[in-house]
């Protein structure tokens, strides 16, 4: 990953409107800022959730708060915990996120 033409900046997370992205079940909070190509989020999602897609997509993500579940296509699952992170390439390893309890993110993409 290369980053350019980013000044240093501080990012007040609690200052950015959430978008609501709802799941199969429960919902997903995000708040976004994008630096360049790179897309950085806050995530809250909402006790019960369950994605309504496989994602693709790569990211560097690390849970903050409660307890994050995430499935690999290939029947694989992990659980992230706080202070445990997880980083995938786009278009490696297609994976769904659930939580029962509700969880926090912050995700690098």
């Amino acid at each position: 990953m290369q980053l350019h033409n980013i000044p240093f900046g501080l990012t007040d997370w609690s200052t950015i409107s959430p978008t609501e992205h709802p799941g199969i079940h429960g919902v997903a909070y995000w708040r976004t800022c994008h630096f360049g190509d790179i897309r950085v989020r806050m995530v809250e999602y909402s006790a019960g959730y369950l994605a309504d897609h496989w994602c693709s997509k790569g990211h560097i993500l690390l849970c903050l708060e409660g307890s994050l579940d995430t499935e690999l296509d290939d029947g694989r699952r992990f659980t992230l915990t706080p202070g445990i992170s997880y980083q995938v390439a786009d278009n490696a390893e297609a994976h769904r996120s659930s939580t029962q309890t509700g969880a926090k993110l912050f995700i690098v993409d």
